[in-house]
């Protein structure tokens, strides 16, 4: 066996229906679109969700919200995570890298706010774009820094 004698399993391949050419194929004449109306003719398109005049469905459903593009989309990291990752990494200063490489950042671009769930005894210096109020307070109680980047 090689590529120039390779070919489908039998059965799972069928011809083409070849529409429109002539009576003989049994498929002649009006090309299986039925007798006469607007869907016979040639340039004949329906509109995306027309639902045969009832009122579509994009229609029926009411509008609501908005997506504001100034948003900036957080990714939120617990105190409480921060001392596992002390306790068991020795870390003293965490910053984004640090959290990406432990797995709890994804891309580079994520924003990282650290949040107050948790305990925390660990002296750390840590650096994230934002912080909760409850989490600033945790991290200078245990005596540590904060810096936002």
């Amino acid at each position: 066996m090689d590529l120039s004698n390779l070919k489908p399993a039998k059965g799972s391949t069928h011809k083409e229906k070849r529409i429109g050419r002539g009576q003989g194929s049994g498929r002649g004449g009006t090309a299986t679109r039925g007798h006469k109306g607007q869907k016979s003719r040639s340039g004949y398109s329906r509109k995306i969700g027309f639902e045969g005049g009832q009122m579509p469905l994009q229609r029926r459903v009411p509008k609501f919200g908005f997506k504001n593009i100034n948003r900036k989309e957080f990714k939120g990291i617990n105190i409480g995570i921060l001392q596992d990752l002390a306790d068991k990494k020795g870390i003293t200063e965490i910053n984004p890298e640090v959290l990406r490489n432990a797995g709890l950042v994804s891309k580079r671009s994520t924003l990282v706010k650290i949040l107050g769930n948790g305990k925390l005894n660990a002296k750390l210096e840590v650096k994230a774009h934002a912080f909760s109020k409850v989490a600033q307070e945790a991290i200078e109680a245990a005596k540590g820094t904060i810096e936002k980047i």
